[in-house]
């Protein structure tokens, strides 16, 4: 199992564990981040460009990660998803660079899916 396949099994597994506790904030935290992905005033493009570049300047690997694969699903190239890291890498300082290379390396571990 490669490391795209891996961290959406882990992740798909531990959310349907979360919401089968039935808690209703829980519930009510992740159907907020669901539809606030949703197209709205901003595309979901923009919006995922706006996640990325947020999940990478608060440092959440794993935020980083869903965010790509978002950004690979919706067809961004990698001049694209670089540019936003870039503006997070901008923003956030020198402290993110380690988890900027771990982005790449995810990325990169997305776009050999096609191959």
């Amino acid at each position: 199992m490669n490391k795209v396949e891996e961290f959406n099994a882990f992740r798909t597994e531990m959310n349907q564990k979360i919401l089968s506790t039935d808690n209703k904030i829980l519930k009510r935290i992740f159907n907020l981040d669901t539809n606030a992905f949703a197209d709205g005033s901003l595309d979901t493009i923009t919006k995922e460009y706006i996640g990325l570049a947020c999940s990478l300047v608060l440092r959440c690997d794993d935020c980083v990660k869903y965010h790509l694969g978002k950004c690979y699903e919706l067809s961004l190239s990698t001049a694209q998803v670089m540019e936003a890291l870039s503006i997070a890498n901008l923003i956030g300082g020198t402290i993110v660079i380690p988890h900027l290379r771990r982005a790449l390396a995810y990325w990169e571990e997305l776009s050999q899916q096609d191959v």
